[in-house]
């Protein structure tokens, strides 16, 4: 069956937290960033799960286990039980244990999560490539502090055959002070030392949202996330919705160039937006309009935003007085008519059109490469 490829983020006309079930939320860059919690995120979270929405974070960090993730949350005022924490460290560790003999030794090159999702499956986690009889070296998110020696490690054991898994491939982790490199970088380091691929478990890939499901019983989730490449197309594999939050490393111009697979179906500011619907982006007379903006895209190659009243002016219309003051426009409704002629324009493609001019005027100028940081962030 062919997958309908989105070219606008949808509308929703009840609050998402009473249109889904459960919300499987990412950590960081969602809920908190370097240890602290993003803005709204704890008030947020408190109304959903009262108003009977359940919450499972879902990360593909695999420093730690469940229990300490569900304490630093409760530390941040989310009461958070470690059932309602699922990690790549148990999807990975359930992955090795459908390949291996009950009771096999596993090379961890990571943190105290990947040991203890290793244990539970009945896996024994050793620190040595001399280790006899050695099933599997997995990988995971170390910390910054994890030694250099370790990635040698895994290469000795990698270079003598034994199978290599990876809990994730983010390449990117945010933190208080920035981008820092993720645990796909670290990979990486390995692939080159060794030539050899590992089986990846993490988000986007199937064996995430399966440990997910199985622990949730989720049956209408909402992906909630930051990233395009691992929480969005994560919801596009598993067919399920998604909303991308714009508090971690997704920036506006990276969310416009998005192809099929990382095209969230909402788009909002933060977890404010679980609490509320989402306005329709509605077809306009040459671009498309949502909430007092029209985007369009030109023949000169550029995306342009345009006010509704400069329209209606120029149309002797009177549905300026609907849309309200450009003081009172939203930038994200902006932001959201611009998605849908990106998206429209690109098809199956990734858009190439300019928009740098637009996302100035909404106060969102592009930073390739960067953070949507908090000089371009909405407020």
């Amino acid at each position: 069956m062919t997958r309908q490829i989105r070219t606008s983020p949808a509308a929703c006309d009840q609050s998402l937290h009473q249109a889904y079930d459960t919300a499987l939320l990412d950590l960081d860059g969602v809920v908190y960033a370097g240890g602290r919690a993003i803005g709204h995120a704890v008030e947020s979270l408190a109304a959903a799960r009262a108003d009977g929405m359940h919450l499972a974070y879902v990360t593909n960090n695999a420093l730690r286990t469940p229990e300490s993730v569900a304490e630093h949350l409760g530390e941040l005022g989310i009461p958070t039980a470690a059932a309602e924490v699922i990690t790549s460290a148990q999807a990975v560790a359930r992955l090795i244990a459908e390949q291996v003999e009950p009771g096999s030794k596993v090379l961890v090159i990571g943190g105290e999560g990947l040991r203890v999702a290793l244990r539970e499956r009945g896996l024994v986690p050793v620190e040595s490539a001399d280790e006899e009889g050695l099933a599997a070296v997995v990988q995971g998110y170390g910390g910054p502090d994890l030694a250099w020696g370790r990635f040698a490690e895994a290469a000795y054991a990698i270079n003598r055959g034994v199978p290599w898994y990876a809990s994730n491939t983010d390449l990117t982790i945010p933190g208080a002070r920035g981008i820092a490199p993720g645990n796909g970088a670290a990979v990486e380091v390995v692939r080159i030392a060794t030539g050899a691929d590992p089986q990846v478990a993490g988000k986007p890939l199937p064996p995430m949202h399966r440990e997910t499901v199985l622990r949730t019983g989720a049956k209408r989730p909402l992906v909630v996330g930051d990233r395009l490449d691992t929480d969005i197309e994560g919801a596009f594999n598993g067919e399920v919705d998604s909303l991308l939050v714009l508090t971690g490393v997704t920036d506006a111009e990276q969310l416009l160039r998005a192809e099929p697979r990382h095209r969230p179906t909402y788009v909002d500011r933060d977890l404010r937006g679980l609490l509320s619907g989402q306005p329709e982006v509605v077809p306009a007379a040459e671009g498309f309009r949502c909430g007092g903006w029209t985007a369009v895209a030109l023949n000169n190659g550029e995306l342009e935003l345009r006010e509704d009243d400069e329209d209606d002016q120029a149309d002797g219309g009177d549905e300026a007085a609907d849309s309200g003051s450009g003081a009172d426009r939203d930038p994200l409704d902006g932001l959201r008519a611009l998605c849908a002629a990106a998206w429209t324009s690109a098809g199956e493609d990734v858009c190439t059109l300019d928009a740098a001019k637009a996302l100035a005027r909404l106060g969102l100028q592009a930073s390739p490469g960067g953070p949507f940081g908090a000089e371009a962030r909405l407020t």
